[in-house]
């Protein structure tokens, strides 16, 4: 057939110009659909495709650890899943740049944004343009979705498949920054490699905040120096909880009780490998409420009134907190802090002479001010750390702290009045982000009473009409919340996760106007088969359309 030239793009290292051209592909190339997810931007399909061989190269920009580390990363899973072992090295002037991968500076007005991208595949080449690291890891992840889904398989295991990209431009940026999961560890403890697997999952459809729940009533997941016995005692209880006990006794320690924790060295690799992946990790350490775990451990914190919620009339209480955050501050880098606030029970307060007295004491009217009270101290202690405090809707009673960011979880109504106040928001209402509810009426395994449909997570609209468009920026994004009193192990997690948060970062990442609920099935079934590849214990939403 005669060569067709597709586009020509100027490599920015030098006064170099180089075409990448391409033969005509068949009718039936051209048919074969391009099913990724979440729906970029803008795709536009050219004639031919790109055939991965051995000696194709992997050429990033030079001098950049961010474009190193995608080309690091993007070689080793065409390693693993190919076979292919690629070279990975620097390009300049002089560089040879046909039958190569280009990972290369961006030079474009529409893509200045930090997590924009463009992705140009011809016969004769690969370039992934972007402004920075996080936009080639997407146009990379984007890549890898062109490719044959055996490509993601933790071995080589497809001798016979062809590695081949057809031919296309794509020009893609995320609608929300903030595209998050929450993970409670808290009442059911996974390990290290666990929470690397969940990484490695979230990377690969674009979310890039994992909220690490490590506290609550039920657990203590991470170590602090300074206060031992919050992972000698509050770590560990009797027994798994919420009638579930495995049979294998994996997740219990030497003396029978079930837990575990995370060291601080543990902290510091899942960092590291969240950092690789442009995933940011915003520790939850749960008060004043949710906190029986810290108080089992240090009981001379609760209340005088009764064992429900940390004192808020006890200053001790606040140095022992500010301890404990100053650790985890020190373990976790990222902007945020959550500190939880959620469903605090406020009797214990009204028990308590020593809460009693700090009503007196600061004038406030009644136990929902001491509730600000207690966050405003809290955040202005995180704030003089150069962090920001963000917290459960609840944080809104008695006054919001002044530069608090609100999660909204009990409808959005919380999140309209934060946003409206000129708040930051991240919308996670129960109606459309609780993974943990049942999928299916019957049929499921244990779990809550509450439904939640895959169609219903992908109808989500995170910006509600009550917000104004000059407030609509404080709408952060979105995330999906995994809480695990039902998730007796990982593969649990796993179900009740995917293909759920396929959707949800599809409405994280994708524009409304490209959103199509028959098309994002239609996507979705060929998605599936690289989830099945890589064992992924996903729950099946509907039989596999035959191809």
């Amino acid at each position: 057939m005669m060569k067709t030239r597709l586009f020509t793009t100027m490599v920015a290292c030098g006064m170099v110009s180089v075409v990448l051209s391409g033969a005509s592909a068949s009718a039936d190339d051209r048919a074969a659909p391009i099913s990724l997810l979440p729906q970029p931007s803008r795709i536009e399909r050219k004639e031919g495709a790109f055939v991965l061989k051995k000696d194709t190269k992997i050429l990033v920009e030079k001098d950049s650890a961010d474009a190193a580390n995608v080309g690091k990363q993007l070689a080793e899973r065409l390693k693993r899943g190919a076979g292919l072992d690629l070279q990975v090295s620097p390009f300049n002037a002089k560089t040879a740049v046909s039958n190569a991968i280009l990972i290369k500076f961006n030079r474009k007005a529409y893509l200045l944004k930090a997590e924009a991208y463009e992705l140009a595949v011809a016969a004769d080449g690969v370039v992934i343009t972007a402004e920075g690291g996080p936009g080639w890891f997407y146009g990379m992840q984007t890549l890898l979705q062109l490719l044959p889904p055996e490509i993601f398989s933790p071995t080589e295991s497809a001798k016979r498949v062809a590695w081949q990209i057809p031919a296309v431009r794509i020009v893609d940026q995320p609608r929300f920054h903030w595209r998050g999961l929450l993970l409670d560890v808290a009442r059911h403890f996974f390990n290290k490699e666990e929470i690397k697997n969940f990484l490695d999952l979230m990377a690969q459809h674009k979310l890039n905040t994992l909220q690490l729940h490590l506290t609550d009533d039920q657990g203590w997941r991470i170590e602090i120096k300074r206060y031992p016995k919050l992972t000698e005692i509050g770590a560990w209880r009797k027994d798994i909880g919420f009638g579930l006990n495995p049979k294998d006794g994996t997740a219990y320690g030497p003396d029978g009780r079930y837990g575990g924790f995370y060291t601080q060295d543990d902290i510091r690799e899942i960092v590291a490998y969240a950092k690789a992946r442009y995933i940011a990790i915003v520790p939850e350490i749960e008060m004043p409420g949710h906190s029986g775990s810290a108080r089992s451990a240090y009981p001379e914190h609760q209340c005088q009134g009764g064992p429900h919620a940390f004192c808020a009339g006890n200053d001790e209480t606040f140095t022992f907190l500010e301890n404990v955050l100053k650790e985890v501050m020190d373990l976790f880098p990222g902007k945020y802090v959550h500190i939880g606030g959620d469903e605090v029970n406020k009797a214990s307060w009204k028990n308590c002479p020593l809460c009693q007295s700090r009503i007196k004491q600061e004038n406030l009217k009644d136990e929902k001010d001491l509730q600000s009270y207690f966050i405003k101290r809290m955040e202005r202690f995180i704030n003089g750390q150069g962090r920001t405090l963000i917290g459960w809707d609840e944080i809104l009673e008695g006054g919001l702290a002044p530069n608090a960011t609100v999660m909204s979880w009990r409808g959005m109504d919380g999140g309209i009045a934060a946003a409206n106040a000129g708040h930051d928001v991240v919308m996670t209402p129960t109606s459309h982000c609780y993974l943990d509810f049942l999928q299916a009426k019957e049929g499921e395994p244990k779990g809550r009473n509450e439904f939640l449909p895959l169609e219903q997570v992908y109808s989500f609209e995170p910006v509600p009409q009550a917000i104004p468009a000059d407030k609509a920026k404080h709408i952060l994004g979105t995330g999906g919340n995994l809480w695990s009193e039902f998730f007796p192990n990982y593969a649990h997690v796993q179900y009740m996760a995917y293909p759920r948060a396929c959707a949800l970062a599809e409405v994280a990442w994708s524009r409304p106007e490209r959103k199509k609920w028959e098309d994002f099935q239609n996507r979705l079934d060929r998605h599936l088969q690289r989830l099945k590849v890589q064992g992924v214990h996903y729950r099946q939403p509907r039989p596999t359309l035959s191809r």
